[in-house]
Formats: C-alpha cells, structure tokens, sequence
C-alpha cells in the first residue's frame, strides 16, 4: 500500500516489548530541517509514548540524508545504543541526485545494522515534492517518525 493511501501514524501497537531501559540515538539530517525536524519530533515523542526514558534518547544532527549512513555507525558501535533510527529526506529535483543519495543511504544503514547486529532504521522520506514531504511530516499522511520508532522498538523485541 502507497503511503497515499496509509496514515503512516497507524500501525499496531501490540505486543510491544518493553524499552523502558533501552537507549536510542535519533539522528536528524539538517537538510530540509523544516521536515528533519518534524519527523525527528514525531520519533521522539513516539519513543516517549511507548516508555523510553527522556534521558534514553540521544538526538544528534548530520548535515545531510547522506551522512546518515556514517552518523549511524558512529552510534551503533556504542555499547550503550541499542538502536539508530536514521531521519532524513530527499527531494526530487531537476537531477538524478535523489537515486544516488536514496541508495547510498538505503545501502549504508543497511550495512550499519549488520555490522553491528542493531536495529537501524530508515527513516528517511524519498518524495516528489516537498508537499509530499509536508504531509507524511505530520501533515495528511501522519509523520514517518512515529513510524520509525515503532520499528526501532518492534525490532528490539525480536532480539
């Protein structure tokens, strides 16, 4: 299903593990900060929802989507993480630049995650247009962050 046609703040909450002792970095890409930092909210307070703890929760800011990938092994690699939940957002433009940043970063937390053995999520919008970006912020379609950090939290209870 197309998040089109998906509110992307509706997923199933059950049987959620506890994270109430887990830690999370939340890594926020600055570029096109008006969405970031939506998305990064809705993760944040998501996270909260569910029982992390405030002080569980490090938010840490890369320049760009594509720095993503290093900021999320600088985090996964430390003991005290749990998991990365990796925020960013890639517009199209007039340029191919998107598939290349897109696949890049899809590639590289992949490869974060296995190394590592942690969840890292991919949390990053890849619209057409920064309308498209607006509405799965917290607009129409819901907000991608809180998506994400169910999917951080969803994959800590298979380990």
């Amino acid at each position: 299903m197309s998040s089109a046609d998906k509110n992307l703040s509706i997923f199933s909450t059950a049987n959620l593990p506890d994270v109430s002792e887990k830690r999370f970095a939340v890594l926020v890409a600055e570029w096109n900060e008006d969405i970031t930092e939506a998305l990064g909210k809705g993760a944040i307070e998501t996270l909260l929802k569910h029982g992390v703890k405030e002080e569980n929760i490090i938010k840490r800011h890369v320049p760009g989507s594509y720095e993503l990938s290093f900021g999320a092994q600088v985090m996964a690699q430390r003991e005290d993480i749990d998991a990365v939940i990796a925020i960013g957002c890639v517009i199209q433009g007039e340029t191919r630049h998107n598939d290349y940043i897109n696949n890049a970063v899809a590639q590289g937390l992949t490869d974060v995650a296995l190394k590592y053995n942690k969840p890292v999520i991919f949390g990053v919008l890849t619209p057409n247009t920064h309308q498209q970006a607006l509405d799965r912020a917290g607009g129409i379609h819901g907000n991608k962050g809180d998506e994400a950090a169910i999917t951080a939290i969803k994959m800590l209870g298979l380990k």
